[in-house]
């Protein structure tokens, strides 16, 4: 019997791949046959270097040098995963947030991805084919006001550009999908939970609740773990998935409360 998944042949961009998910992903796919190009701001110490390049996404410049490296060491792309995202924003709310806070929180998690694309789906089209999977987050849908206020927009605004994106170019070939995670257990989410528990007197499963419960609760009951997003962005990258573009697939453990 066949495999169910097979990426083999396949060239991919995988942004911030080094950590959490985004290496998740590059493993996954690196396994099921990809040859995979990767980002980060700084050389990891596992990382092959002929297979990653070193670029702060954040800005126009660290874009095109990433652009250059995927035209140059892949000759092209089949699919690129835009899983760089985060919130370095102050809690307190609207008024806490100055111009220069929401210009890092839309440098961050929306520009990335629209000047890569810009770079590279051209490319895409040329061939007659291609997948780009933008990685939002369920809070364009459930922000946190305390302190994601900027990032959950960014996200939206993510959100209806990638909608609009599938529009345009999935007639020419290229399918866009979105993928929206809620809270997902990395070692960073972990190291927030051991820092609430300390806080409130309580373990890292008490830590673990408090994050859960100020998301609404999670039925499943457990965070996402970075293998399980990535098993479902190999799934919408694979051809097994060759009809579904223009679409949001949220994966939070039920988080969202709505229909």
């Amino acid at each position: 019997m066949s495999d169910f998944l097979n990426l083999s042949g396949k060239r991919a961009l995988i942004t911030s791949g080094t950590k959490g998910a985004g290496a998740a992903t590059v493993d996954l796919f690196r396994e099921l046959g990809a040859r995979v190009l990767t980002t980060a701001r700084s050389f990891p110490a596992n990382s092959s270097a002929d297979l990653f390049v070193a670029a702060d996404l954040s800005t126009s410049e660290g874009c095109f040098t990433v652009a250059e490296a995927v035209r140059g060491q892949l000759g092209g792309v089949d699919i690129i995963v835009h899983m760089l995202g985060g919130s370095s924003s102050p809690a307190g709310g609207f008024s806490a947030l100055g111009d220069s806070d929401w210009h890092k929180e839309l440098d961050l998690n929306l520009f990335p991805p629209v000047r890569l694309d810009r770079e590279l789906i051209p490319g895409m089209i040329a061939q007659g084919s291609g997948v780009v999977i933008h990685v939002s987050s369920i809070q364009r849908l459930l922000p946190l006001p305390e302190a994601t206020t900027a990032y959950a927009a960014a996200k939206a605004a993510l959100s209806t550009y990638s909608k609009s994106l599938s529009k345009e170019v999935s007639p020419k070939g290229v399918r866009v999908v979105r993928v929206s995670p809620g809270w997902i257990e990395t070692e960073a989410s972990v190291k927030l939970a051991r820092r609430l528990a300390d806080e409130a007197g309580t373990d890292v499963e008490g830590g673990k609740k408090i994050i859960m419960d100020s998301l609404g609760g999670i039925p499943l009951g457990r965070p996402s773990s970075p293998t399980e997003i990535a098993n479902l962005v190999a799934f919408l990258s694979s051809d097994r998935a060759s009809s579904i573009t223009g679409a949001e697939y949220v994966i939070d453990g039920g988080t969202v409360p709505t229909v």
